[in-house]
């Protein structure tokens, strides 16, 4: 049987609706009518029955065997506008869904429409446009004063004031200046300026945010039948008034009455409704949560865990200390370390770009050596920077910290040593997460224990596993309780993705986050601001609250509109006309969840 769309069922009862409100009430011909909407109504009727068998296999029970019922005992006693009044409201109600669903990421959607297409390539003394798909790592580009930045990237020349509110939800204008790094995405709001690529289109913030809103487009939310849960006790309800009604009457005709006011069309719009309220105040906030299970299962999650650097830590490694010898100066040190990494994408380099304070000097023939450092020709001198064995051969004191060696031309010069500042608003985020009923927060963590041990203490998280390798953290994810779940893992990096993928509920920190753990997580925080993470529960709480009572509220004014018309005081067409204001109500409920719980 060819299938239809909920929105071509909704237009199809419609049109019939027209055509026989003509025949009846213009043409006076009333059989015809009848015959008219009683077709059209099994056929639908048909459709929903395969849809609900269908519902069935999936291993859920949903609410259409009730609606299906309501509509052929209609029929069946002649009440045919009835009839075609729940059916407007049943395919009405299945169409908005679909819309909902279309519209998850209805505020992040204005970014395909913005997404930068040409670049201004600095090349020696010209600047000439091309396509932003052929930028790459290393290039220099030109953003001119109303321009959308093509690419992620680092200013080295001028300053401006750009908007990432489509990023970021941040309203007020950011100001940037020589080293500060940029977004893709972000609009220039006044003077040009100059920046080096750090990332090309496919990988840079915007080409990421528009991959989820895609994602989200193609994956909609699984969860959006929260009345399915109620369904067989309500079904049952319903069926024994109605049955009673008709033994006790003897008239058929009560028991599709009663069935046309308990017509789970409320059921089927508050949950949805709720959901997608709740993903659109989510994403205003700065947080793209791609489906409603996923707020579902946040809001029930009794485990936390974080990743440490990055996550509790901001994961801009800040220069502590500089150490120079043989001849060179502090100041010399910085710049030659920041000019070899200037065009690395590591947390380092970025570190070391806004340490030196534009005092970069050009690099050429830049080579990266993976997991040990970048060399790259300054002055005509060979300059190493990266791990002490990798810049030169001579042995020399190394220091018990992170930290970038430097060598010219072989000579080891000195050293640039880092370390990561805690998020300030980490302890208060731990706090709170407590608060709202999160029993466990865990941190998981590469680093070596004391490091770990002394971030957990400093915010009070309650275990600490250290020294874990990507495998080695979905281990301990996979081993925690039942009653420790659902739990959900908090990341920004690559070999976060795993435990993002793994856990009832990733969310990646996707500000700097690596594409790999914000395709892998359920939720991205685009914001750099950890307290988005407890931000996303305290939504996730009133959304499901807000659901729950717009179903329950439904369900209650259904009962006593079962009982009213089961003594026969309700014509089923008056009947069919309540439920729109139950529709009404339940709906105008669960649209609640818009509204900010945090102001």
């Amino acid at each position: 049987m060819i299938k239809l769309s909920n929105y071509t069922r909704l237009m199809g009862v419609l049109g019939v609706a027209i055509i026989a409100s003509i025949l009846e009430f213009i043409l006076h011909q009333q059989m015809t009518a009848q015959i008219l909407i009683t077709i059209a109504g099994s056929i639908i009727a048909l459709l929903m029955f395969i849809d609900m068998i269908n519902t069935l296999r999936s291993g859920k029970f949903g609410v259409d065997l009730l609606a299906i019922t309501a509509v052929i005992a209609t029929l069946v006693v002649s009440e045919y506008w009835a009839a075609l009044i729940v059916l407007l409201m049943l395919t009405g109600g299945d169409a908005l869904e679909d819309y909902a669903a279309s519209k998850a990421n209805s505020e992040l959607q204005t970014l395909l429409d913005q997404s930068p297409q040409t670049a201004h390539l600095i090349k020696q003394d010209t600047v000439s446009d091309v396509k932003v798909e052929q930028v790459k790592v290393g290039d220099r580009i030109l953003v001119k004063p109303g321009e959308v930045v093509p690419v992620d990237g680092t200013i080295f020349s001028g300053s401006a004031t750009v908007d990432e509110s489509s990023l970021t939800g941040e309203s007020r204008p950011i100001d940037k200046t020589v080293g500060d790094q940029i977004m893709s995405g972000s609009l220039n709001q006044d003077t040009s300026f100059k920046m080096m690529a750090d990332k090309s289109a496919k990988d840079s913030q915007y080409q990421n945010i528009i991959k989820l809103v895609r994602e989200a487009e193609e994956h909609p939310a699984p969860f959006v039948r929260m009345a399915d849960r109620y369904a067989v006790p309500f079904t049952i309800v319903a069926y024994i008034i109605a049955g009673i009604a008709w033994y006790l009457s003897g008239d058929p005709v009560r028991f599709a009455e009663v069935l046309v006011v308990a017509s789970p069309c409320p059921l089927i719009l508050a949950a949805p409704i709720a959901l997608v309220s709740g993903m659109s105040l989510s994403s205003r906030n700065g947080i793209i949560v791609k489906s409603g299970i996923t707020i579902e299962q946040l809001s029930k999650a009794k485990t936390f865990a974080f990743d440490k650097t990055g996550t509790i830590t901001k994961g801009q490694l800040t220069v502590s200390d500089i150490y120079s010898v043989n001849g060179y100066t502090d100041e010399q040190v910085l710049s030659l370390a920041a000019s070899a990494e200037q065009q690395s994408g590591h947390i380092l380099a970025r570190s070391l770009v806004k340490a030196a304070l534009g005092n970069i000097p050009e690099a050429s023939d830049v080579t990266e050596v993976t997991a040990q450092g970048v060399q790259a020709t300054i002055d005509g001198k060979l300059v190493k920077a990266g791990k002490s064995s990798f810049v030169s051969e001579e042995s020399f004191e190394t220091v018990d910290k992170t930290a970038v060696y430097v060598s010219v031309n072989g000579k080891y010069v000195g050293y640039v040593a880092f370390e990561d500042e805690l998020r300030p608003e980490a302890k208060s985020v731990m706090d709170s997460l407590h608060d709202l009923g999160a029993k466990n927060l865990l941190m998981i963590s590469g680093d070596k224990y004391p490091i770990a041990k002394k971030i957990a203490n400093a915010v009070d998280i309650d275990k600490v596993y250290a020294e874990k390798l990507p495998k080695e953290k979905i281990q301990v994810l996979s081993q925690l309780d039942k009653h420790e779940k659902p739990v959900v893992m908090v990341g920004d990096g690559v070999n976060d993705a795993p435990s993002l993928a793994t856990a009832d509920v990733g969310i990646a920190m996707g500000a700097h986050g690596a594409t790999a753990a914000s395709e892998s997580a359920d939720a991205v925080v685009l914001k750099d601001d950890l307290s988005l993470v407890s931000k996303a529960r305290q939504i996730a709480d009133h959304t499901m609250g807000v659901a729950k009572n717009a179903v329950l509220i439904g369900i209650a004014i259904c009962i006593i509109l079962m009982l009213i018309a089961s003594t026969g005081v309700i014509p089923a067409i008056i009947g069919a006309l309540f439920q729109e204001v139950v529709d009404t109500v339940t709906i105008l409920w669960a649209l609640r969840a818009r509204i900010d719980p945090t102001k």
